[in-house]
């Protein structure tokens, strides 16, 4: 039988081309959200997730002590003056990540399943979104130094990054290439084409056998949203764009090239700040680079790759680097929580206060991909009604102690949970509480985290 004679047989080219036009639209992922009819009532609620790749040199990251008077560890030790905001976390791990790179950040923020034939779920930045996206001119920021970003809409797509600092800038701040009134015309000839692919995709949906209809459910939603996005991107053309200082612009509006990796990463925190200050948005996701490409720095001496330093064997110097490695980059975080501690928002408060700063890996140990004991630290949210100030460490009453100087025995800690039930998604169900997302469930959690 010739299949092109089938009525029912859709033409890949002209799906393809219906597809195209959704897809085109990567700039509207940052221009949901329409304008709420009435000034909301509530405080600003905010939420920033920074991911760290291929885990942590475990041996000189893990504290060992639970409770108030924990002692900071070398890698943690840039968080010290801080100690009254933040809450490091011991023995959470995902139950549905397999101890692979790509999958373990692709869960950090969802707690789904991802075997081989399995659709990842929303991440919780997005969850968040879903509420904070009607206050804010964007719902939410995703950047990623190299790699892909860690946000996931609800049909298990994950949402495009941004990297270069510039180009960061000009999406929240710059005015619309050829003023309003182009920016507009080109929304709403967009929407007057996802209308047609819409209306065209109906027509498809009633003669499409059965085992297309999930995969057409998928791109419908697609379809919807974009639509919704288009009209809301519209709409927002209306309210002016937040002024800027000169100090602040200086600041952000410029690139900066790897090589000079503290610089970078200062700058990614300082347009996190800004954009939490002005009010553009209020979720925000940074990675710090992919697992199986976060870059050298050479700054302090690193000419090796993270991942090549995780994978270390056991090489002394190797170690070492990946130490002053975690360091680096959680003193960059301590940079950010002090940003946060000094920038007022609005209404004249503290954005520490009010935001949620969540660093951390879905690894805990790289070279043998352990996934288990990840390394988390939780800050601010005061505000929120988070109380910090102590180490919440899971692992305690389920295992006879922190070994660190046997290495092989601590290392089996970061591979198998030493509390099965210790789920990271009980962490971000809590966050997604406080953020007023009205849930009792996100991810694998089993119960939700006091804190």
């Amino acid at each position: 039988m010739n299949f092109l004679s089938q009525s029912w047989l859709i033409d890949r080219r002209h799906a393809l081309r219906a597809l195209g036009s959704c897809i085109a639209l990567p700039f509207l992922e940052c221009m949901v959200p329409l304008r709420a009819a009435a000034p909301p009532t509530a405080a600003p609620r905010r939420s920033a997730f920074i991911y760290l790749a291929n885990g942590v040199h475990s041996l000189n990251y893990q504290i060992t002590m639970p409770g108030k008077d924990y002692q900071f560890s070398r890698s943690l030790k840039p968080l010290e003056k801080h100690r009254a905001v933040i809450t490091p976390i011991s023995g959470l791990h995902h139950p549905g990540a397999i101890s692979h790179h790509h999958n373990c950040i692709s869960v950090w923020l969802t707690g789904g399943k991802l075997g081989p034939s399995d659709r990842n779920t929303i991440s919780v930045d997005q969850k968040m979104a879903e509420v904070t996206a009607k206050h804010t001119r964007y719902p939410s920021m995703e950047i990623a130094l190299t790699g892909d970003s860690l946000g996931w809409t609800a049909d298990g797509v994950r949402l495009p990054s941004m990297r270069r600092c510039s180009e960061i800038f000009a999406s929240l701040f710059a005015e619309p290439k050829g003023g309003t009134a182009a920016q507009r015309k080109a929304l709403r000839r967009k929407g007057s084409v996802l209308d047609a692919n819409l209306a065209e995709v109906r027509r498809l949906e009633q003669v499409i056998g059965s085992a297309d209809k999930g995969r057409l459910d998928q791109y419908l939603t697609s379809v919807r949203e974009a639509e919704v996005r288009t009209r809301r991107a519209d709409a927002w053309l209306d309210t002016p764009l937040p002024t800027i200082a000169d100090a602040d612009r200086q600041r952000t509006n410029r690139d900066v090239p790897q090589t000079q990796a503290g610089d970078y990463f200062r700058t990614v925190y300082d347009l996190i700040v800004l954009a939490f200050q002005t009010d553009v948005t209020r979720v925000a996701s940074f990675s710090l680079g992919g697992e199986g490409d976060a870059f050298a720095i050479p700054e302090i001496g690193i000419t090796e790759s993270r991942h090549q330093l995780s994978h270390h064997g056991g090489d002394p110097g190797y170690m070492e680097k990946l130490t002053n490695y975690d360091a680096f980059a959680i003193e960059q975080f301590s940079y950010f929580l002090t940003r946060l501690a000094e920038t007022k928002d609005l209404s004249g408060q503290p954005l520490l206060g009010s935001t949620m700063a969540l660093f951390g890996s879905g690894m805990s140990y790289g070279h043998s991909h352990g996934n288990a004991n990840l390394p988390l630290v939780l800050a601010g949210g005061s505000d929120l009604g988070l109380k910090h100030g102590t180490h919440l460490d899971f692992n305690q009453g389920h295992f006879p102690g922190y070994q660190l100087d046997k290495p092989g025995e601590h290392y089996s800690l970061c591979s198998r949970p030493a509390n099965p039930d210790a789920h990271m998604s009980n962490l971000l169900l809590l966050m997604a509480q406080r953020m007023g997302v009205e849930t009792d469930k996100f991810g694998d959690s089993n119960k939700v985290i006091e804190l």
